[in-house]
Protein backbone atom coordinates (compact mmCIF):
# COMPACT_ATOMS: atom_id res chain seq x y z
CA UNK A 1 0.00 0.00 0.00
CA UNK A 2 1.43 3.53 -0.90
CA UNK A 3 3.68 5.22 2.01
CA UNK A 4 1.83 8.50 1.17
CA UNK A 5 -1.49 7.83 2.94
CA UNK A 6 -0.79 9.45 6.22
CA UNK A 7 -4.49 9.57 7.10
CA UNK A 8 -4.46 7.71 10.90
CA UNK A 9 -7.86 8.64 12.28
CA UNK A 10 -11.57 7.86 11.84
CA UNK A 11 -13.31 11.15 9.82
CA UNK A 12 -15.62 13.46 11.98
CA UNK A 13 -18.73 12.54 13.18
CA UNK A 14 -21.33 13.09 10.23
CA UNK A 15 -25.13 12.63 10.05
CA UNK A 16 -26.75 10.78 7.09
CA UNK A 17 -28.11 13.08 4.13
CA UNK A 18 -30.70 10.25 3.38
CA UNK A 19 -32.30 7.41 5.54
CA UNK A 20 -35.09 5.30 4.93
CA UNK A 21 -36.75 1.29 4.95
CA UNK A 22 -36.65 -1.05 2.50
CA UNK A 23 -39.26 -4.27 2.97
CA UNK A 24 -37.54 -6.93 1.25
CA UNK A 25 -40.34 -9.57 1.62
CA UNK A 26 -43.42 -9.95 3.51
CA UNK A 27 -41.76 -10.23 6.73
CA UNK A 28 -38.34 -8.26 6.90
CA UNK A 29 -37.99 -4.48 6.34
CA UNK A 30 -34.28 -3.27 6.45
CA UNK A 31 -32.92 0.15 7.69
CA UNK A 32 -30.60 1.82 5.95
CA UNK A 33 -28.96 5.54 5.67
CA UNK A 34 -26.77 7.22 3.35
CA UNK A 35 -24.06 9.61 4.58
CA UNK A 36 -21.11 11.85 2.96
CA UNK A 37 -21.31 12.71 -0.81
CA UNK A 38 -24.42 12.28 -2.65
CA UNK A 39 -22.17 11.91 -5.95
CA UNK A 40 -19.17 10.19 -4.67
CA UNK A 41 -18.01 6.04 -4.88
CA UNK A 42 -20.75 4.32 -3.54
CA UNK A 43 -19.17 2.26 -0.68
CA UNK A 44 -20.93 0.06 1.73
CA UNK A 45 -20.38 -0.59 4.81
CA UNK A 46 -21.50 -4.26 6.11
CA UNK A 47 -21.51 -4.56 9.95
CA UNK A 48 -20.59 -7.95 12.00
CA UNK A 49 -22.63 -10.60 13.44
CA UNK A 50 -24.48 -11.91 12.32
CA UNK A 51 -26.95 -9.89 14.53
CA UNK A 52 -24.74 -6.61 15.63
CA UNK A 53 -26.05 -3.95 13.77
CA UNK A 54 -24.32 -0.54 12.65
CA UNK A 55 -23.63 1.92 14.18
CA UNK A 56 -23.07 6.20 14.10
CA UNK A 57 -19.39 5.52 14.44
CA UNK A 58 -19.24 3.11 11.06
CA UNK A 59 -19.76 6.41 9.15
CA UNK A 60 -16.71 7.65 10.19
CA UNK A 61 -14.36 5.13 8.06
CA UNK A 62 -14.97 7.20 5.24
CA UNK A 63 -13.81 10.58 3.29
CA UNK A 64 -17.26 12.04 3.19
CA UNK A 65 -16.04 14.46 0.29
CA UNK A 66 -15.23 11.12 -1.66
CA UNK A 67 -17.41 8.60 -0.53
CA UNK A 68 -21.28 8.04 -1.27
CA UNK A 69 -21.63 5.91 2.41
CA UNK A 70 -24.38 3.24 2.73
CA UNK A 71 -24.79 1.90 6.14
CA UNK A 72 -27.89 -0.43 6.78
CA UNK A 73 -29.06 -3.28 9.46
CA UNK A 74 -29.17 -6.64 8.35
CA UNK A 75 -32.56 -9.10 8.90
CA UNK A 76 -33.48 -9.19 12.45
CA UNK A 77 -31.28 -6.43 14.17
CA UNK A 78 -30.41 -2.91 14.75
CA UNK A 79 -33.13 -0.41 13.25
CA UNK A 80 -34.50 -3.64 10.99
CA UNK A 81 -37.70 -5.16 11.40
CA UNK A 82 -38.87 -7.49 13.20
CA UNK A 83 -36.16 -7.30 15.64
CA UNK A 84 -33.94 -10.42 16.86
CA UNK A 85 -35.99 -11.90 14.49
CA UNK A 86 -34.90 -15.27 12.60
CA UNK A 87 -37.53 -16.92 10.62
CA UNK A 88 -35.92 -16.38 6.74
CA UNK A 89 -32.74 -15.12 7.84
CA UNK A 90 -29.78 -17.37 6.10
CA UNK A 91 -27.12 -16.16 4.17
CA UNK A 92 -29.06 -16.50 1.25
CA UNK A 93 -31.17 -13.95 2.13
CA UNK A 94 -28.87 -11.70 3.08
CA UNK A 95 -27.24 -12.00 0.24
CA UNK A 96 -30.16 -11.44 -1.69
CA UNK A 97 -31.43 -8.01 0.99
CA UNK A 98 -27.61 -6.63 -0.38
CA UNK A 99 -28.05 -6.65 -3.70
CA UNK A 100 -31.88 -5.47 -3.34
CA UNK A 101 -30.16 -2.41 -1.25
CA UNK A 102 -28.19 -1.72 -4.25
CA UNK A 103 -31.02 -1.43 -7.01
CA UNK A 104 -33.22 0.72 -4.26
CA UNK A 105 -30.42 2.91 -4.02
CA UNK A 106 -29.98 2.85 -8.32
CA UNK A 107 -26.48 1.86 -7.67
CA UNK A 108 -24.75 0.37 -10.55
CA UNK A 109 -21.38 -1.01 -8.53
CA UNK A 110 -20.14 -0.29 -5.05
CA UNK A 111 -17.27 -1.23 -2.82
CA UNK A 112 -18.10 -3.85 0.14
CA UNK A 113 -16.45 -2.83 3.73
CA UNK A 114 -17.01 -5.74 5.65
CA UNK A 115 -15.61 -7.09 9.17
CA UNK A 116 -15.92 -10.71 10.59
CA UNK A 117 -18.93 -11.49 9.88
CA UNK A 118 -19.15 -8.89 7.35
CA UNK A 119 -16.39 -10.36 5.59
CA UNK A 120 -18.25 -13.76 5.27
CA UNK A 121 -21.03 -11.76 3.52
CA UNK A 122 -19.17 -9.57 1.14
CA UNK A 123 -17.38 -12.60 -0.15
CA UNK A 124 -20.24 -14.25 -0.68
CA UNK A 125 -22.04 -11.48 -2.26
CA UNK A 126 -19.00 -11.28 -4.59
CA UNK A 127 -19.14 -14.75 -5.53
CA UNK A 128 -22.69 -14.18 -6.94
CA UNK A 129 -22.21 -11.10 -8.38
CA UNK A 130 -18.46 -9.57 -9.25
CA UNK A 131 -19.88 -7.25 -12.35
CA UNK A 132 -21.06 -5.40 -9.23
CA UNK A 133 -18.07 -5.27 -7.14
CA UNK A 134 -15.75 -2.12 -7.17
CA UNK A 135 -13.47 -3.14 -4.64
CA UNK A 136 -12.79 -5.25 -1.28
CA UNK A 137 -11.75 -3.69 2.00
CA UNK A 138 -12.12 -6.61 4.47
CA UNK A 139 -11.59 -7.13 8.20
CA UNK A 140 -11.22 -10.01 10.96
CA UNK A 141 -11.60 -12.49 8.13
CA UNK A 142 -14.22 -15.13 8.98
CA UNK A 143 -14.79 -18.10 6.63
CA UNK A 144 -17.47 -19.84 8.38
CA UNK A 145 -16.29 -23.15 8.59
CA UNK A 146 -16.38 -25.64 11.46
CA UNK A 147 -13.03 -25.27 12.68
CA UNK A 148 -13.63 -21.59 12.89
CA UNK A 149 -16.91 -21.84 14.88
CA UNK A 150 -15.21 -24.13 17.11
CA UNK A 151 -12.54 -22.36 17.93
CA UNK A 152 -14.70 -19.32 19.39
CA UNK A 153 -16.72 -21.73 21.55
CA UNK A 154 -13.53 -23.63 22.68
CA UNK A 155 -10.52 -22.46 21.39
CA UNK A 156 -10.56 -18.74 22.72
CA UNK A 157 -10.81 -20.41 26.15
CA UNK A 158 -7.12 -21.39 26.09
CA UNK A 159 -6.14 -17.62 26.17
CA UNK A 160 -8.83 -16.36 28.43
CA UNK A 161 -9.95 -18.46 30.47
CA UNK A 162 -12.12 -16.57 32.69
CA UNK A 163 -14.32 -15.49 29.98
CA UNK A 164 -14.62 -19.33 28.94
CA UNK A 165 -15.07 -20.59 32.55
CA UNK A 166 -18.16 -17.88 33.37
CA UNK A 167 -19.50 -18.50 29.92
CA UNK A 168 -19.83 -22.34 30.42
CA UNK A 169 -20.77 -22.09 34.50
CA UNK A 170 -23.59 -20.14 33.34
CA UNK A 171 -25.35 -23.49 32.29
CA UNK A 172 -26.21 -26.01 34.50
CA UNK A 173 -23.75 -28.13 34.87
CA UNK A 174 -25.18 -31.36 32.98
CA UNK A 175 -25.89 -29.03 29.86
CA UNK A 176 -21.70 -28.14 29.89
CA UNK A 177 -21.21 -31.08 27.57
CA UNK A 178 -23.35 -29.11 24.68
CA UNK A 179 -22.89 -25.20 24.88
CA UNK A 180 -24.15 -24.78 21.72
CA UNK A 181 -27.39 -26.56 21.66
CA UNK A 182 -27.71 -25.10 25.31
CA UNK A 183 -27.22 -21.83 24.22
CA UNK A 184 -29.40 -21.90 20.97
CA UNK A 185 -32.03 -23.38 22.88
CA UNK A 186 -31.99 -20.86 25.49
CA UNK A 187 -31.84 -17.69 22.92
CA UNK A 188 -35.05 -18.78 20.75
CA UNK A 189 -37.18 -19.21 23.83
CA UNK A 190 -39.51 -16.42 23.84
CA UNK A 191 -39.51 -15.89 27.73
CA UNK A 192 -37.26 -13.05 28.36
CA UNK A 193 -36.16 -14.28 32.00
CA UNK A 194 -34.34 -17.38 29.79
CA UNK A 195 -33.33 -15.85 26.76
CA UNK A 196 -32.01 -12.63 28.48
CA UNK A 197 -29.18 -14.11 30.54
CA UNK A 198 -28.09 -16.54 28.01
CA UNK A 199 -27.59 -13.67 25.56
CA UNK A 200 -25.94 -11.74 28.06
CA UNK A 201 -23.12 -14.22 29.01
CA UNK A 202 -22.74 -15.02 25.18
CA UNK A 203 -21.96 -11.09 24.13
CA UNK A 204 -20.05 -10.91 27.44
CA UNK A 205 -17.66 -13.54 25.95
CA UNK A 206 -17.70 -12.83 22.64
CA UNK A 207 -16.55 -8.79 23.42
CA UNK A 208 -13.93 -9.81 26.74
CA UNK A 209 -12.37 -11.53 23.55
CA UNK A 210 -12.56 -9.49 21.41
CA UNK A 211 -9.59 -6.65 22.38
CA UNK A 212 -5.90 -7.30 22.37
CA UNK A 213 -5.98 -5.97 25.82
CA UNK A 214 -9.37 -7.60 27.37
CA UNK A 215 -12.19 -5.34 28.75
CA UNK A 216 -13.84 -6.82 31.46
CA UNK A 217 -15.74 -4.40 32.49
CA UNK A 218 -18.50 -5.61 30.15
CA UNK A 219 -22.28 -4.89 31.72
CA UNK A 220 -24.89 -6.61 29.52
CA UNK A 221 -27.83 -6.85 31.33
CA UNK A 222 -30.32 -9.51 30.70
CA UNK A 223 -32.97 -7.61 28.80
CA UNK A 224 -30.44 -5.72 26.61
CA UNK A 225 -32.00 -5.88 23.23
CA UNK A 226 -28.39 -5.26 20.99
CA UNK A 227 -27.23 -8.01 23.13
CA UNK A 228 -30.19 -10.22 22.14
CA UNK A 229 -29.98 -9.82 18.70
CA UNK A 230 -26.21 -10.64 17.90
CA UNK A 231 -26.63 -13.66 20.19
CA UNK A 232 -29.72 -15.49 19.39
CA UNK A 233 -28.84 -14.86 15.17
CA UNK A 234 -25.24 -15.82 16.42
CA UNK A 235 -26.26 -19.28 17.32
CA UNK A 236 -29.18 -19.16 14.79
CA UNK A 237 -26.20 -19.21 12.11
CA UNK A 238 -23.99 -21.40 14.09
CA UNK A 239 -25.99 -24.45 14.46
CA UNK A 240 -26.98 -24.56 10.92
CA UNK A 241 -22.95 -24.63 9.82
CA UNK A 242 -24.23 -20.53 8.68
CA UNK A 243 -26.24 -21.86 5.55
CA UNK A 244 -23.08 -22.59 3.52
CA UNK A 245 -24.60 -25.78 2.33
CA UNK A 246 -20.87 -27.35 2.75
CA UNK A 247 -19.33 -24.65 0.16
CA UNK A 248 -15.98 -23.00 0.66
CA UNK A 249 -15.77 -18.80 -0.07
CA UNK A 250 -12.62 -19.51 -1.19
CA UNK A 251 -14.15 -21.20 -4.51
CA UNK A 252 -16.06 -17.95 -5.15
CA UNK A 253 -12.64 -16.23 -5.47
CA UNK A 254 -12.07 -16.91 -8.87
CA UNK A 255 -14.14 -14.07 -10.66
CA UNK A 256 -12.87 -11.19 -7.65
CA UNK A 257 -9.12 -11.46 -8.45
CA UNK A 258 -8.66 -8.24 -10.67
CA UNK A 259 -10.89 -6.22 -8.39
CA UNK A 260 -9.00 -3.76 -6.21
CA UNK A 261 -9.03 -5.29 -2.28
CA UNK A 262 -7.40 -5.07 0.79
CA UNK A 263 -7.55 -7.53 3.88
CA UNK A 264 -6.68 -6.29 7.17
CA UNK A 265 -5.68 -8.72 9.92
CA UNK A 266 -4.91 -7.97 13.56
CA UNK A 267 -2.17 -10.63 14.50
CA UNK A 268 -3.59 -11.42 17.93
CA UNK A 269 -6.83 -11.53 17.19
CA UNK A 270 -8.55 -14.40 19.00
CA UNK A 271 -11.90 -14.13 17.46
CA UNK A 272 -11.37 -14.74 13.87
CA UNK A 273 -7.58 -16.45 14.17
CA UNK A 274 -5.18 -14.73 11.66
CA UNK A 275 -4.72 -18.32 10.24
CA UNK A 276 -7.97 -17.85 8.37
CA UNK A 277 -6.60 -14.06 6.69
CA UNK A 278 -3.57 -15.76 5.64
CA UNK A 279 -5.30 -18.40 3.89
CA UNK A 280 -7.36 -16.14 2.04
CA UNK A 281 -4.70 -13.88 1.53
CA UNK A 282 -2.83 -16.65 -0.28
CA UNK A 283 -6.24 -17.86 -2.43
CA UNK A 284 -6.19 -13.91 -2.97
CA UNK A 285 -2.85 -12.96 -4.27
CA UNK A 286 -3.41 -9.75 -5.75
CA UNK A 287 -5.27 -8.11 -2.88
CA UNK A 288 -3.17 -6.27 -0.13
CA UNK A 289 -2.60 -7.88 2.95
CA UNK A 290 -2.15 -6.12 5.85
CA UNK A 291 -1.44 -7.64 9.20
CA UNK A 292 -1.11 -5.32 11.94
CA UNK A 293 0.99 -6.95 14.32
CA UNK A 294 0.00 -5.31 17.88
CA UNK A 295 -3.96 -5.68 17.66
CA UNK A 296 -7.11 -8.21 18.10
CA UNK A 297 -10.29 -8.44 16.38
CA UNK A 298 -12.07 -5.52 16.65
CA UNK A 299 -12.33 -2.68 14.18
CA UNK A 300 -11.77 0.08 16.61
CA UNK A 301 -8.29 -0.67 17.70
CA UNK A 302 -6.28 2.01 17.26
CA UNK A 303 -3.76 -0.32 14.95
CA UNK A 304 -7.15 -1.76 13.14
CA UNK A 305 -8.66 1.39 12.12
CA UNK A 306 -5.42 3.14 11.49
CA UNK A 307 -4.99 0.56 8.62
CA UNK A 308 -8.84 0.40 7.72
CA UNK A 309 -8.58 4.46 7.35
CA UNK A 310 -5.55 3.98 4.81
CA UNK A 311 -7.38 1.26 3.51
CA UNK A 312 -10.35 3.32 1.98
CA UNK A 313 -7.97 6.20 1.21
CA UNK A 314 -5.97 4.27 -0.58
CA UNK A 315 -9.24 2.58 -2.82
CA UNK A 316 -9.88 5.98 -3.64
CA UNK A 317 -6.79 5.98 -6.71
CA UNK A 318 -7.84 2.27 -7.42
CA UNK A 319 -11.84 2.80 -8.12
CA UNK A 320 -12.81 4.67 -10.27
CA UNK A 321 -17.21 4.99 -11.08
Amino acid sequence: MDSGILREQLFPDIRPYAAGTLSVDSRHTLYWEQCGNPGGTPIVFIHGGPGAGAAPTHRRFFDPSHYRIIIFDQRGCGRSKPFADIVDNTTDHLVADLDALRRHLSIDKWILFGGSWGATLALAYGAKWPERCAGFILRGVFLGTKREMEWFLFGMGKFFPEARRQFRERLPEEERDDLLANYHRRLVHPNEKVHGPAAAAWVRYESTCSSLVPKWSHSYSGNDPSALALARIEAHYFVNAFFLNGHSLLDGLGGLQGIPSVIVQGRYDMVCPIETADRLARHWPRAEYIVVPTAGHSALEPGICSALVRSTEWMKSRVQI
